[in-house]
């Protein structure tokens, strides 16, 4: 049957690093012939042959890249998922001689027979000789644990980690590597936190009961031996695995947990047959080194496994394949929390030392207090760092999904979820440091071990687990007037009756005698831990969470959204600042469009506006209804309620901030009069907060009508309320302030009877000049007197000095002096009338004249706050070099983008060192003539520049900024330099390339 494609985040999965997975989106569009023989997808890629045995899968390339699978490899799979390939068989390009050798190599090695075995005489007197180190390693440990609750535990918290050390290392030269690792684990916890005590005592009773079944291995069942020889650290070869019998079945990938503690990096890969059977795929990489991909979660193939042997068998090895691997909708076998705690129970009697085991539940909805909820009711508490899960709450909207498991003392470790057939996996822990460990053993039985058997003898026939009392010398349980037997895994060699063929209860009474009080409590310990762990109950009397609204808008196209997360999860070409700007213009360009994201992508864009609030408004607009269901629910992303605009339910009086806020931009859009009696109404009751929040929201309709309320917020006492009302102000046409503001710059600037500027500025900051915004700190340097006439020419209105003329108009040559600068006057014939005067006239005038510093960086405050591009334009042309840089470069942001453009192309093109910081204030997209030239410039530096910094910094900028329709034309351009340049100053044109390409298609996606 045809192979079913993979989906695109099925091969990401398969990416090593970040970066292969950036370049592989490269290398997808560098395929001149690609093709999928059987199982076998392969593809031609620069030279490069490329393959991927689908069932495997493996890779192959001739490329000298260490990476498995390298980005020619993801490259491949990543077209296949998206478009598709040829098929081998109807394509003009027949399959790469190498490729075929490759494949019948594959299919060779797979029926070769296997080696044959060694000496077997050989083998077993090794075998006999590590046997024999371990037993006198397990011996010492028997009798060094004793002497740890002989001393107590208190003097081994005191003592901290070096003994374990000393242990660890004595069974690392008996050979018994497992045993060594859980003593040298121990010691990093001795004495740390809460409840370590109760852990170590647990953790050491179970190693108690692994020596006491060690030394009877020969009267164990087999299963139990073999499990008890795993957990000492015998291990168990593949070929002897693969020797026993297989299991076949329809497997599904539930999920993976990856480890990483400095020297090994593991993942635990979990597996659920159609009939019902978990298994375990183990597998390890060097520091440094990628982990193998053959195991995808979400897809599921049918093959054989071979099991580890063992009393509860879960670790299993991949015997064969018989079909690729394919995306599946639902899980097989999903059932109750009582039932998965049940299966739970027989594991633990099986396997006692067992700390986790799977789980497949359906029908589990979160609660608000960190659990999950069943169908029945029935409760588990999640574990620490998964207590939040917002990727499930945001995919499946609290509705019921059916979720796959880390079943643990700690609680339920998420693996993934499945929401209407959609795979959805768990995301990594979260550092959780307010979580706190319960004690799982009884109390009496921790004092005794903290004090010590030798100080205080130990002899108790019975404990109390919850509400059970285990019978230690019955090895009976009682609950309630019932008797449950207890089913130890093992027995120590101190307890157990003659002939018990290896299977009996843990010492009783008598054992105290025979081995000694610490022999004893350890024993005593393990059974009330291994019962505790097996006897837990679900949680009955939660509540599920109230599940989402449904949404009334259609989602965004698939693939738009798979590029949104991609651009999210740092897979955007170009790094953390072109993540943030292509994130912002995808945004803009889905607001435009119209839609909302899919849910599963909420948590991770909820979290981009948290740290961007420049995105905030276009985040509302795509979020839909679930964005603001799951923003209600957590305090740092609940600004996206503020940006929603939500309606007044009650009240203006009783309303909550964020309803009022929403309604009053609502209300400013269509009723600007009934918003401001509104926020009137409760002004004085207001906090300060508020108040700003709410004059924020004035800019739409703003009229006279607001006056009143702004000049009575320019009397607040909190500087955020009255800045807030003089920026509303500074813009209102007609207002007093301006009116007063004028009349100070009439009595400061005005013309004598030639013709030349009389400049009086004010002698002394009042309290009136405090209240219209004059700020009482000058700039470093300035005088007090022209700081003050800067600061008043900066809060005067630009149409007090030009209000008859248009923009673009020239002044005449004056004739006739002694018109008051502000005053309209008569047209009189020969005179220069105000209405004649424009930006470029009072420049003129002001040149050379003693006030002419404050006089100029006080027009260009007003054009910038104005945003006059007349003045701006008159005054970078003629006296920008006056300006303080900060000034004069505000001064370009009110430049219309045409004229900004022009402005770059002509620093470009004389190689002006302010084009770059030009390039940067042009908010895009590039006019043709300034992407022309931008890309001309590049080819120039590529060329010639010593530095790349510089064209780096060119291809980045342009990247954002230049029309995507420019992708076809910059790789070109690449291609070109990569014959005739150092590599170093390709790739920032290279990247350039990838961007353009990048918003291209992201834009393509969203029409």
């Amino acid at each position: 049957m045809p192979v079913e494609r993979w989906s695109a985040a099925q091969v990401e999965a398969l990416a090593p690093d970040p970066a292969s997975l950036r370049n592989a989106r490269a290398a997808a569009g560098q395929f001149t012939a690609t093709g999928l023989t059987g199982d076998i997808l392969w593809g031609l890629c620069r030279g490069y042959q490329v393959a991927a045995d689908l069932a495997g899968p493996a890779y192959k390339c001739s490329c000298p890249s260490r990476k498995i699978p390298c980005k020619h490899v993801l490259g491949l799979l990543l077209r296949w998922s998206t478009s598709g390939v040829s098929s081998g068989s109807g394509s003009a390009d027949p399959i790469p001689g190498s490729i075929a050798t490759w494949q019948a190599a594959r299919a060779a090695r797979a029926a070769r027979s296997p080696v044959s075995a060694p000496d077997p005489v050989a083998a077993a007197r090794r075998a006999q000789s590590r046997a024999d180190r371990v037993a006198g390693g397990m011996a010492e440990l028997r009798r060094w644990l004793d002497d740890q609750i002989g001393q107590g535990l208190a003097a081994a918290g005191r003592a901290g980690p070096q003994p374990f050390e000393t242990m660890a290392a004595r069974l690392v030269d008996a050979q018994a590597p497992g045993v060594a690792n859980t003593v040298r684990r121990l010691g990093g916890f001795a004495g740390v936190g809460p409840q370590w005590a109760d852990r170590l005592l647990g953790e050491l009773a179970l190693l108690r009961l692994l020596v006491a079944g060690h030394s009877r291995l020969d009267m164990l069942d087999p299963a139990l031996a073999a499990t008890v020889r795993s957990r000492v650290g015998f291990p168990t070869p593949t070929e002897e695995v693969l020797a026993g019998p297989r299991v076949t079945d329809r497997w599904q990938v539930l999920g993976q947990v990856e480890t990483d503690d400095g020297s090994l990096t593991s993942r635990r890969t979990w597996l659920h047959g159609a009939g019902g059977r978990f298994a375990l795929v183990l597998t390890f990489a060097a520091p440094g080194r990628p982990l193998p991909a053959d195991l995808i979660p979400g897809t599921e193939f049918r093959g054989d496994l071979c099991f580890h042997p063992g009393a509860a068998p879960l670790r299993a090895i991949i015997a064969e394949r018989v079909s690729a691997a394919e995306p599946f909708g639902s899980p097989d076998g999903a059932g109750t929390i009582r039932a998965a705690l049940s299966r739970w129970a027989s594991l633990l009697a099986a396997d006692p030392w067992r700390s986790d085991a799977p789980m497949l539940l359906s029908s589990m909805r979160p609660t608000s207090d960190g659990h999950l909820i069943d169908a029945e009711g029935s409760a588990l508490p999640l574990a620490p760092g998964h207590r939040s899960p917002w990727w499930l709450l945001a995919a499946a909207g609290a509705a019921p999904a059916t979720v796959a498991a880390e079943w643990s003392p700690a609680g339920l470790r998420p693996l993934a979820a499945w929401v209407d057939g959609l795979f959805v996996p768990a995301v990594p822990q979260a550092p959780d440091p307010s979580s706190r460990r319960a004690a799982e053993l009884p109390p009496e039985l921790l004092t005794a071990a903290l004090v010590g058997t030798g100080r205080r003898p130990w002899s108790v026939s019975s404990v109390q687990v919850g509400a059970l009392t285990v019978d230690l010398a019955s090895a009976v349980t009682r609950t309630a007037g019932s008797s449950l037997p207890v089913t130890p895994a093992t027995h120590t060699e101190e307890s157990s009756p003659a002939g018990s063929g290896g299977s009996a209860g843990p010492a009783g009474g008598s054992a105290v005698g025979e081995a000694g009080a610490a022999a004893a409590l350890l024993e005593a310990a393990a059974v009330a831990l291994t019962c505790r762990r097996a006897g837990v109950e679900p949680e009955i009397g939660r509540l599920p969470q109230a599940p989402a609204p449904a949404e009334s808008d259609a989602l965004l196209p698939p693939a738009a959204a798979v590029r949104l997360a991609r651009i999210l999860g740092g897979g955007a070409p170009g790094g953390g600042h072109h993540e943030q700007e292509l994130l912002a213009q995808w945004l803009t360009a889905a607001a435009a469009r119209g839609g909302i994201v899919p849910p599963v992508i909420l948590p991770d864009l909820l979290e981009a506006g948290r740290r961007n609030t420049s995105v905030r408004a276009d985040v509302a607009r795509v979020a839909g209804r679930r964005g603001a269901w799951l923003a209600g629910q957590r305090a740092d992303w609940r600004w996206l309620l503020n940006e929603a605009a939500p309606t007044l339910t009650g009240d203006w009086t009783t309303a909550t901030t964020a309803e009022r806020l929403g309604h009053l931009t609502a209300l400013r859009a269509t009723d600007p009069g009934r918003a401001r009696e509104l926020l009137e109404s409760t002004w004085a009751e207001e906090s300060s907060e508020n108040r700003t929040r709410f004059l924020a929201t004035f800019g739409p309709g703003l009229s006279t009508a607001d006056e009143p309320l702004l000049e009575r917020a320019l009397d607040d006492r909190r500087k955020e309320v009255r800045e807030a009302a003089l920026d509303l102000l500074r813009h209102l046409p007609g207002a007093a302030l301006g009116r007063r503001m004028a009349t100070r710059a009439r009595k400061a600037v005005r013309l004598d009877g030639s013709g030349r500027l009389i400049v009086e500025p004010p002698t002394e900051l009042d309290h009136d000049l405090r209240r219209d915004g004059v700020g009482a700190t000058p700039v470093r340097g300035i005088g007090i007197g022209a700081w003050l006439l800067e600061e008043v020419v900066a809060g005067t209105p630009l149409a007090t000095w030009t209000p008859g003329a248009q923009p673009g108009t020239r002044a005449r040559p004056a004739t006739t002096a002694g018109v008051d600068p502000t005053e309209p006057g008569e047209d009189r014939p020969g005179t220069l009338t105000s209405r004649d005067r424009d930006p470029v006239w009072w420049l003129a005038a002001a040149r050379g004249h003693d006030w002419a510093v404050p006089l100029l960086h006080g027009w260009a405050k007003a054009a910038v706050v104005q945003g006059d591009a007349r003045w701006a334009s008159a005054l970078l042309t003629a006296d920008g070099g006056a300006l303080r840089e900060a000034v004069r470069w505000d001064l370009h942001l009110v430049l219309p983008p045409e004229v900004l453009a022009r402005l770059a192309t002509t620093a470009l093109r004389s190689e002006d060192g302010s084009a770059q910081r030009l390039l940067g204030l042009h908010p895009g997209p590039w006019p043709d003539s300034l992407a022309v030239a931008v890309l001309e410039t590049v080819e120039q530096r590529a060329r010639t520049d010593r530095h790349t910094w510089q064209l780096g910094e060119l291809c980045r900028a342009a990247g954002l900024a230049m029309p995507p329709g420019y992708a076809d034309l910059a790789g070109r351009l690449a291609a070109r330099l990569d014959q005739i340049v150092d590599p170093a100053r390709v790739r920032p044109v290279a990247e350039l390339a990838r961007t353009l390409t990048f918003r291209h298609e992201m834009l393509q996606e969203l029409q």
